[in-house]
């Protein structure tokens, strides 16, 4: 396995929370917060954790908060943003709305490294999750070009990198699963 003091973890926690009201990343799951779980499943495997957040209340968690580069562009720009600080070749994205994530789920995202994948996202029920994914830190200069033409779309994005998918059976679905409502994060507390 790749030793990880060549992979940062990079967590998404600058969403607007439209669709819940309020940040995602303090609700709480199991007692903790859901960035807590965030930080919990990367920590085994990464040298450094960055939070992308403008938000100062992150600095709680005691690990390292840094601020979008482009303000307003969603996740594109916070990936962005992550792999421009980052000093490794490989960097583990995750956005701080899922509180089930397991540390084994993200190992997948590292075994599967390979000489051509610039992207290595996880495969969940036929959807593709390009926020479970390891980035390699070149991705950077394409994602720059793309927010500099008013791209937003992460999608859109990822495309136009070497993509490789890591498909999670069945039973692994629900370690991937974000929560984005209030009823979403109902069902997960029952």
């Amino acid at each position: 396995m790749m030793d990880k003091k060549h992979i940062t973890g990079i967590i998404l926690s600058g969403g607007n929370s439209s669709r819940m009201g309020k940040d995602k990343g303090f609700l709480l799951y199991d007692g903790k917060p859901f960035v807590q779980h965030s930080i919990e499943a990367l920590k085994p495997l990464v040298s450094r954790i960055m939070i992308v957040s403008n938000n100062e209340e992150y600095d709680v968690f005691g690990q390292e908060r840094i601020e979008d580069i482009v303000e307003n562009a969603g996740p594109l720009a916070g990936i962005y943003s992550g792999l421009k600080q980052s000093s490794t070749a490989y960097n583990l994205v995750l956005s701080c709305d899922i509180p089930l994530i397991k540390t084994d789920i993200l190992k997948k995202l590292i075994d599967a490294i390979d000489d051509e994948a610039e992207v290595i996202q996880i495969e969940s029920q036929h959807r593709n999750m390009p926020l479970i994914a390891l980035y390699k830190k070149s991705c950077a200069y394409v994602f720059l070009q793309l927010l500099n033409a008013g791209e937003r779309r992460l999608q859109n994005a990822v495309n136009q990198c070497k993509v490789k998918n890591v498909v999670l059976d069945h039973e692994e679905a629900c370690f991937t699963k974000n929560i984005n409502t209030p009823e979403q994060l109902n069902d997960i507390l029952k």
